[in-house]
């Protein structure tokens, strides 16, 4: 492929200085030289000789292959597709969350029928480091076999967790599609995306197009895929979410076999021309902690927001906030786990109160429009084989691995904001007046006007995570040096804490600008496989949770939950007649006016004699907030109905979760997690129910300790 008379033009608009292809900066400016490779969709280049320029009258492409494109001129803006065409990679731009998974579109080219070609940036490529040689990552089909057991269930449990934005998206085709899912390492990455048409995929496809991998899965592990097939046939496991919980349990049952050593290293510096330091780090400043996975590490990146003391008392206020809650969210599994919901809501809900400790705290101060004081917030919380990213700004996390680096969350800018929203292509939003200005941050306004977005990732190689303020990331710092200085950790030619040095150097050096902070997550991991056979268990398994962000205000479509659409679980349906119906419709209107006239006449609570014994001595009280908390333990006064499911009077339920619902703080729209405290329902251990319905139960609040439930 290689071309002596073929430049990389310099992407400095007052450079453009011409460079041989392999530079990596400008040879006149020292300007980083970007690579951008290009996927170009439907489109065949097999008649130009790889290593020509495109002849498309731009003179800036130059063909790998048949299909990949090198800009050659980075600094300009690609051609952009005309309005009429934006429905057709709208799809594209509302995934810009999930891209690590999702290509993006770049730009587009005219084809030879004067039709638009689509490019997309940051396809799946293998790269040679002198760029001479260039191939498509392997497919997953390909690929499969050589993988580890615990890789084999990851992968799945991707393709699980991109069902449900990407059918929303109208692009489920693509995860049925072997040649358009590529691997790379770890992660499943699209070529690009396959259109639905009218109608959209099911997940029985799935279970069909994930059957034809049996004959190559792991021997322990087959019996387990095969299983989790079928159920998705038949129907069992009718949602994606389901389906996530249930390829947990083979992550879960094999990360048992992986040992994992995790060290992290904070630094923070002001940088060469701000006079104080508004960014706040945990673990402190230079702290070095090193762990194993069964320990839960938690690491937070701050930037400050309102100059004088106002940025850095929000950022540690936020740091001081978010430890606690944490602390306190960890402490609430049980038999040593948390379900991973109540892991993504819980960091979501200690986000906003920390939002709204600075937010009361400007109040307080009688702080206004520019006077308040804010802070960014990136942090990861490593619990076993997992880790959790939440995040609001710009502060970013990065995920490197052996194979490439890839920023994991995106900034709430307004850049970002136009993409999602399906306005612009990320290149010619960055163009626009005020692109990086901030949507949100940390003690702008109450929580209720509040997006975090919480994102969880299995970790089964060695891995870093990056948390960084823009005073590194700014200007693409992390990914001109990630190979260079980050890279080498992996393979064990340099320490943490060097690495750590290292990049606040080049944040000083090539940015020094701002503020810069950073935390580095290292993760080494040794797997075995396991002997023994992995299984289902349907039971127990947590309400389907499935996304509404069809037409949400912001068009979010992220692990963020704006609103949690809770379906009834059935494995099977029997007809059932229609005066069934109709008798149970007249049993339960009966019921319900009974009640009804029972809040009318206020009838005192009876309060138990003194001398019952027993663990629940005081008197039960009516459904409200302010007794509702985590751990409150809920007695049912008589047979209830929840999720169709039948509960005995007596029945014990302990609260786990309150979570609201997006932006709102009426009472009637919170979501409150139970678990059940009979053994004799193990399939009905964790159900969901809205405060309002709960309200509307014959149920009450006996005033008791955490451990109730366990008496």
């Amino acid at each position: 492929m290689e071309n002596d008379v073929v430049t990389l033009c310099c992407p400095k608009e007052y450079c453009q200085f011409a460079n041989p292809l392999t530079n990596k900066f400008c040879e006149k400016c020292s300007t980083p030289l970007p690579k951008r490779y290009l996927w170009a969709v439907d489109s065949d280049f097999s008649h130009c000789q790889p290593g020509s320029i495109l002849d498309d009258g731009s003179d800036r492409y130059l063909v790998i292959n048949k299909s990949i494109l090198l800009d050659i001129k980075p600094g300009l803006l690609p051609q952009m597709p005309e309005l009429d065409d934006l429905e057709q990679i709208r799809p594209y731009l509302k995934l810009i969350p999930y891209r690590c998974h999702v290509p993006q579109v770049y730009g587009v080219l005219n084809g030879q029928s004067k039709q638009e070609i689509l490019l997309l940036e940051k396809p799946p490529l293998i790269i040679d480091t002198d760029i001479t040689q260039v191939s498509l990552c392997s497919s997953l089909d390909t690929a499969w076999s050589d993988a580890s057991s615990i890789r084999q269930i990851h992968w799945l449990w991707q393709l699980a967790n991109l069902w449900q934005p990407l059918t929303l998206a109208g692009v489920s085709s693509t995860l049925l599609d072997p040649y358009v899912l590529r691997v790379e390492g770890v992660l499943i990455r699209f070529l690009e995306l396959r259109f639905d048409g009218e109608k959209p995929g099911k997940l029985s496809q799935l279970g069909e197009f994930w059957r034809k991998l049996l004959k190559d899965a792991k021997p322990n592990i087959a019996p387990f895929i095969q299983q989790v097939c079928e159920f998705l046939i038949q129907g069992e496991i009718n949602s994606s979410s389901e389906l996530i919980q249930v390829l947990d349990q083979g992550l879960r049952q094999l990360g048992k076999f992986q040992t994992t050593t995790i060290k992290i290293c904070t630094k923070t510096d002001p940088g060469p021309s701000r006079p104080r330091n508004e960014d706040a780090c945990y673990p402190p400043s230079d702290g070095l902690i090193t762990k194993m996975s069964q320990d839960r590490d938690l690491a937070i990146v701050c930037d400050g927001i309102g100059g004088h003391d106002g940025g850095s008392v929000a950022s540690n206020l936020a740091i001081k906030t978010m430890e606690q809650e944490v602390e306190e969210l960890t402490l609430n599994g049980h038999d040593g786990i948390i379900h991973p919901f109540m892991v993504l809501s819980g960091l979501e809900r200690a986000v906003a109160t920390a939002n709204d400790e600075i937010s009361e705290r400007n109040d307080k101060e009688n702080r206004q429009g520019r006077q308040r004081m804010g802070t960014t917030i990136v942090m990861s919380l490593s619990i076993d084989h997992e880790i959790y990213i939440a995040h609001v700004g710009d502060s970013r996390a990065y995920w490197i691995t052996a194979y490439s680096c890839y920023q994991v969350t995106l900034d709430d800018d307004v850049a970002s904001r136009e993409v999602r929203l399906g306005y612009s292509l990320y290149r010619e939003a960055l163009q626009h007046r005020g692109s990086g200005s901030l949507v949100q941050a940390l003690g702008m306004s109450k929580s209720t006007s509040l997006h975090p977005t919480s994102q969880r990732f299995i970790i089964d190689e060695d891995a870093v995570f990056l948390l960084t303020s823009d005073g590194l990331s700014d200007f693409d710092r992390v990914e001109e040096s990630w190979d260079t200085e980050i890279l080498p950790l992996l393979s064990g030619k340099t320490s943490i804490e060097n690495v750590a040095q290292r990049l606040i150097e080049i944040a000083n050096t090539k940015n020094g600008h701002d503020n810069v902070t950073i935390a580095l997550i290292h993760y080494h991991v040794e797997y075995s496989e396991p002997d023994i056979t992995i299984a289902v268990d349907l039971s127990g398994l947590l309400p389907s949770t499935e996304l509404d962000i069809g037409d949400n205000n912001d068009g979010f479509i992220n692990n963020q939950k704006t609103k949690v659409m809770v379906e009834n679980k059935t494995t099977k349906v029997y007809p059932i007649p229609l005066q069934l119906f109709v008798i149970l419709g007249l049993s339960l209107l009966a019921g319900l006016l009974g009640y009804w006239f029972k809040l009318q006449l206020k009838s005192p609570t009876i309060s138990p004699p003194t001398n019952v014994s027993g663990p629940f001595p005081p008197a039960p009280t009516q459904i409200n907030l302010d007794n509702l908390s985590p751990n409150a333990v809920i007695e049912a006064n008589s047979s209830i109905i929840i999720n169709n499911k039948t509960f005995s009077p007596k029945s014990l339920f302990e609260v786990q979760v309150i979570e609201r619902k997006a932006s709102t703080n009426a009472e009637d729209d919170r979501e409150v997690v139970l678990r059940v405290c009979e053994k004799s329902k193990p399939a009905s251990k964790i159900i969901k129910v809205s405060f309002s319905e709960l309200r509307n139960l014959d149920v009450s609040v006996i005033q008791s300790n955490q451990d109730s439930c366990k008496k």
